[in-house]
């Protein structure tokens, strides 16, 4: 999962980004509204932790925008403003979580959990290909009766894979889909992770168009 951080304190920052990419997240870190807004134009995320005491546009105006144009994106409000008014505003302007500062950085990951889950039964059923299903919810696919559990970033390459079977992904969209832009990415690493992803679900699981890139089946 690709995270988009939106926070200008230094030391916070460095903290979270530290966390989420020690959990396997994908993490891009902004220090103020506007870049927020830039940033979520160009990249694919798929949740925002969201500071609301940001310099240039704060942070319920982008949430505003945000949600005035239809994103629906999960945003987490993360933000020293603890007054029930506020926690009311940020709720009732589209954020999906409040979280005060200061927190324990476990209870952040926990929330972001709890926050995917909730998105996952909003939209409806799980992934699938007639061959394999995804469940966004709990991270795990199901192949043949056979459940298991993936990591954060097999996840998010199959999940990249699974949204349109039949596609065909190439590098670049799938270490967009998987890693920040800071993140240092080795030259073999999506074909490390579909390796560790057919070892769990078989080996015609995720197919090689050579020199374009990947896909999963279309149902059959």
């Amino acid at each position: 999962m690709r995270v988009l951080l939106v926070e200008d304190d230094d030391m916070i920052g460095n903290a979270i980004q530290q966390a989420l990419r020690e959990a396997s997240y994908g993490v891009d870190w902004v220090v103020d509204g506007d870049a927020a807004l830039d940033s979520l134009a160009c990249n694919p995320y798929q949740m925002v932790l969201l500071d609301l005491g940001l310099p240039r546009r704060d942070g319920m105006s982008v949430l505003h925008t945000l949600r005035a144009a239809g994103r629906g994106v999960p945003v987490l409000v993360l933000t020293a403003r603890d007054a029930t008014e506020d926690r009311v505003a940020g709720l009732d302007g589209g954020a999906d979580d409040y979280l005060v500062k200061p927190f324990a950085l476990s209870e952040l990951l926990a929330r972001m959990r709890a926050v995917t889950r909730r998105q996952a039964a909003a939209v409806g059923p799980n992934l699938g290909n007639g061959v394999i299903t995804l469940d966004p919810a709990t991270h795990e696919a199901c192949r043949e009766g056979r459940q298991v559990r993936l990591t954060g970033r097999e996840f998010a390459l199959l999940q990249a894979l699974m949204v349109r079977p039949g596609a065909i992904l190439s590098r670049s969209e799938l270490e967009n889909r998987i890693y920040g832009w800071n993140e240092e990415v080795e030259s073999n690493a999506v074909e490390f992770l579909i390796h560790a992803l057919r070892k769990k679900l078989g080996a015609d699981a995720i197919k090689n168009v050579r020199g374009v890139g990947w896909m999963v089946s279309k149902a059959p």
